[in-house]
């Protein structure tokens, strides 16, 4: 059911009514704290899906400059599809990380508005103090995947490089003189993959903090 209403909402959502679609949400029983759990989940898998993608990349770029023989045309093609997804998999990264600072941004508003509204101030006192809490958990979060993200383009700017290079020079010459580029690839990938396993951990933490907040 919480599936299709996410459906139901989701035409609002892409046409940047944000305070509709999350007034919608609100009316189907689904709260701003609900959709940013949503969200960050949505973020860690793009971010573990572009993990594995940018390996693979990796991979493939080894079989290119490494491997004799074989059909330099298909390599090339093989390589220059790992490219297009590699760019993909970058894409959805960095939607899925403004997909979670958007719902942040209007829990925390909506949040710090609602401050005033207690008599109590224990009560009061309290949800300012949380707030405060999940606010500055989120931003180490935010931080986490940022600084993974934007390892992205220099492991991009390889790849294009290289398939550029490719479909010009198809030949062994071409092939071996790419060879040396490959430990600078390794290098760049290897630190995404950390730094991207270090955010899917992040967000780990922080949906099991939500969640057992609930």
């Amino acid at each position: 059911m919480r599936r299709l209403i996410l459906a139901c909402c989701v035409m609002l959502s892409i046409s940047g009514c944000q305070s509709a679609y999350y007034s919608a949400m609100e009316k189907a029983g689904i709260h701003k704290r609900d959709i940013l759990v949503d969200r960050v989940e949505d973020a860690r898998d793009s971010q573990q899906d572009a993990k594995q993608q940018f390996k693979d990349a990796l991979e493939r770029y080894r079989s290119v400059v490494q491997v004799k023989g074989g059909d330099l045309e298909k390599r090339y093609e093989a390589l220059s599809d790992e490219y297009e997804a590699s760019v993909a998999a970058a894409n959805d990264v960095r939607a899925r990380i403004d997909a979670v600072e958007d719902v942040a941004e209007a829990l925390f508003d909506e949040w710090e508005d609602e401050l005033q509204q207690y008599s109590n101030a224990s009560l009061k006192r309290a949800s300012a103090s949380e707030l405060s809490r999940t606010r500055s958990e989120y931003r180490t979060l935010l931080r986490r995947m940022k600084a993974a993200e934007q390892r992205i383009a220099p492991v991009l700017s390889v790849l294009h490089d290289q398939v550029l290079f490719l479909k010009h020079n198809l030949n062994a010459r071409a092939i071996s003189a790419l060879h040396g580029e490959y430990r600078t690839l390794q290098g760049n990938v290897d630190q995404l993959v950390a730094e991207m396993q270090r955010a899917i951990d992040e967000a780990d933490s922080f949906i099991r903090r939500l969640h057992a907040e609930r």
